[in-house]
């Protein structure tokens, strides 16, 4: 009974260790969750704007041609997917990994129909592991991410696009609903076919051309949409792990008061033995 009582004790020690953790991790998961919240809020007026620009050109350029506006026949098809670095985030992953495996494998018979750019590491090794084709990779994120640190994949993303080695570009990644819920989000980035549709046209004057200004604007206005579904996902990913460590330290408090009252059972039962003992040889004696 004495070793059983030490293993129980021991055991309850080891609960209360990652209890520690999961509330310290929890606790720094929602320092952090407020301030990408706030960049990602920030970036949704750029972007909004940008469209806004994009569009009333497009609206009042007749006849307006970009690689990046035109429907081609799909052929071949590029997936831009938003994970982590790190686990520990409850659904954050697997929900948005499970969702774009699910659709290459509806859509596509064969590697060579599609490619994937993947930003985080678990998304990477994800795919690495089932041989999947990847493009271009982009790990070690900071947790106030900036433009520069994914406009390399955002970049590659958009010229490949508009050079025709796929047809059609999708972006993957958890919209940021609150602490609680994040949305596993599907949007097909490229092409930009409705950038113009039912716009009013500003009274802009553009320099040289307003075709030129829609020639680097366009994608800009793609690569914007990249960086701001990047943010999108960090305060996802701060979120998702608030409430996981949240969670996993409500269950080991509930198996440290357990285990407790198994211990007290146990001391308790084998404090009765040995008074039974005492009375016993007390008894045998007399």
């Amino acid at each position: 009974m004495a070793k059983g009582m030490r293993d129980i004790k021991r055991e309850i020690k080891s609960k209360q260790n990652t209890k520690q953790i999961t509330k310290a991790m929890e606790m720094v998961a929602a320092s952090k969750l407020r301030r990408a919240q706030e960049a990602a809020q920030a970036s949704r007026p750029y972007a909004h704007k940008l469209k806004e620009v994009v569009a009333s050109i497009a609206a009042g350029t007749k006849d307006v041609k970009h690689p990046m506006l035109e429907t081609r026949t799909i052929k071949k098809t590029g997936y831009l997917v938003i994970t982590s670095d790190r686990g520990l985030a409850g659904g954050y992953n697997s929900n948005i990994l499970r969702k774009v495996t699910q659709t290459i494998r509806e859509k596509h018979k064969s590697a060579d129909e599609y490619v994937l750019f993947v930003i985080g590491r678990k998304g990477r090794d994800y795919f690495r592991r089932r041989n999947m084709p990847i493009v271009e990779e982009v790990t070690g994120l900071p947790d106030a991410p900036t433009f520069a640190d994914i406009k390399s994949v955002a970049y590659t993303a958009v010229k490949n696009f508009a050079e025709g080695a796929y047809d059609e570009l999708y972006l993957y990644y958890n919209q940021f609903v609150n602490a609680i819920t994040q949305i596993p989000t599907e949007t097909r980035l490229l092409p930009l076919e409705e950038v113009g549709g039912g716009a009013s046209v500003a009274s802009y004057e553009y320099e040289p051309s307003p075709e030129g200004v829609l020639e680097v604007l366009l994608p800009k206005y793609a690569e914007t949409l990249i960086y701001s579904a990047v943010l999108d996902g960090k305060a996802s990913e701060f979120g998702a792990r608030m409430t996981a460590m949240g969670s996993a330290t409500k269950n080991a408090t509930k198996m440290i008061n357990q285990l407790t009252l198994t211990y007290n059972r146990a001391r308790q039962a084998a404090i009765t033995q040995e008074i039974s003992e005492i009375v016993a040889g007390a008894n045998a004696q007399s």
